[in-house]
């Protein structure tokens, strides 16, 4: 059995954070290219990641 730390990983193009292989991605790991259906839905949507540097300026 593989550890978790062995797995592959990737980046998510929506939300920029890795995700770690899963057995259900088995068959269509090269295609997955978002972390949940969240981030993937949001992407088809125009919608940007939220980001807290950018969503308040220092004063």
């Amino acid at each position: 059995m593989r550890k978790k730390h062995d797995l592959p990983h990737k980046t998510c193009l929506h939300c920029g954070l890795p995700f770690t292989w899963r057995k259900k991605w088995e068959k269509v790991w090269d295609e997955v290219k978002y972390c949940s259906d969240r981030c993937r839905s949001e992407r088809k949507r125009g919608g940007h990641a939220t980001d807290a540097t950018t969503s308040e300026g220092g004063a």
